[in-house]
């Protein structure tokens, strides 16, 4: 590990860092998703069963805290309530849990762009339209499998993309 990854990841920091993730995801999804009903954009209808894409290095909602740990190897910052893993400099995942320990979110990072980065067609399992300023964002909740899945990709040189999977409830 580098020494910048050592200090963004310490685990003071962690949490701090995680926070600031997720509250950015969360902003980034509901502006884009307000921006995209304002302009009369149409929103998938969610009738379809399930995503292409519905798990995780294996992991899926439900699954208990042991079974991801056990999928996933040891988390950098473990809790009751979320795991948060780092596989390298470019990779992480947010794993969230419910009363019962078991995963009702999943949120992968890729701070990079190339191969190892899902592309919206490979989420959704048909292409996802690019803005103007080259970044992607689509939400589809799948009501009957009870779950939503989005994906957001920023725009530059260095894109990062949040593929988040989360149970409806």
């Amino acid at each position: 590990m580098t020494l910048l990854t050592k200090t963004l990841f310490g685990s003071a920091y962690s949490r701090i860092f995680t926070l600031v993730i997720a509250a950015a995801g969360l902003l980034i999804t509901f502006s884009s998703a307000s921006a995209q009903t304002r302009k009369g954009t149409a929103q998938p209808s969610g009738d379809e069963e399930s995503a292409v894409f519905h798990d995780y290095r294996g992991v899926q909602l439900g699954m208990t805290a042991d079974e991801v740990r056990k999928k996933l190897g040891d988390p950098k910052d473990k809790g009751d309530e979320q795991d948060f893993f780092i596989f390298n400099e470019s990779e992480t995942a947010q794993i969230v849990y419910d009363k019962t320990r078991k995963v009702i979110t999943i949120s992968a990072d890729f701070m990079t762009a190339g191969a190892s980065v899902p592309t919206a067609k490979q989420v959704f399992g048909s292409e996802v339209e690019a803005k103007a300023d080259g970044s992607v964002y689509r939400m589809v909740r799948f009501t009957k499998a009870g779950y939503w899945l989005s994906y957001n990709r920023t725009s530059g040189a260095s894109p990062l993309t949040t593929v988040t999977l989360q149970k409806i409830q």
